[in-house]
């Protein structure tokens, strides 16, 4: 059974006769999930649902980020060691003033460089 392969078009006609519907959620920007101590932020998303039996399930998939929460329940936005590293070295700054450049410019490491060389 290995060497099968069903196309595209067999797959959406076996997927109609079992009543599962696949539609593709256009105009997302991105995801967030929502838990107790943090939040999973899934940018550039592309999402699909897929209704089956009267459910609605969705597939999300894109650049993942987390946020942790803090005390006050406000979502503190965490950056990847590497681009807080890379404001660091390319400016010399503190990694107090890398995450605050980062935090300032959305997470973007170059756009973060460039304000903290401007000001």
């Amino acid at each position: 059974m290995s060497g099968m392969r069903v196309n595209d078009r067999q797959m959406k006609q076996a997927m109609k006769k079992m009543g599962i519907k696949q539609s593709s959620v256009d105009g997302v920007t991105e995801v967030i999930i929502r838990t107790r101590d943090k939040e999973i932020v899934v940018k550039r998303a592309e999402v699909i649902c897929i209704e089956m039996g009267g459910t609605k399930s969705f597939q999300v998939s894109g650049e993942t980020e987390e946020r942790m929460i803090g005390e006050d329940g406000v979502a503190k936005q965490t950056f990847p060691e590497d681009d807080i590293s890379l404001v660091m070295s390319q400016t010399g700054c503190d990694r107090d003033q890398a995450i605050a450049a980062l935090e300032a410019v959305d997470g973007q490491p170059a756009e973060a460089i460039i304000k903290i060389m401007t000001e």
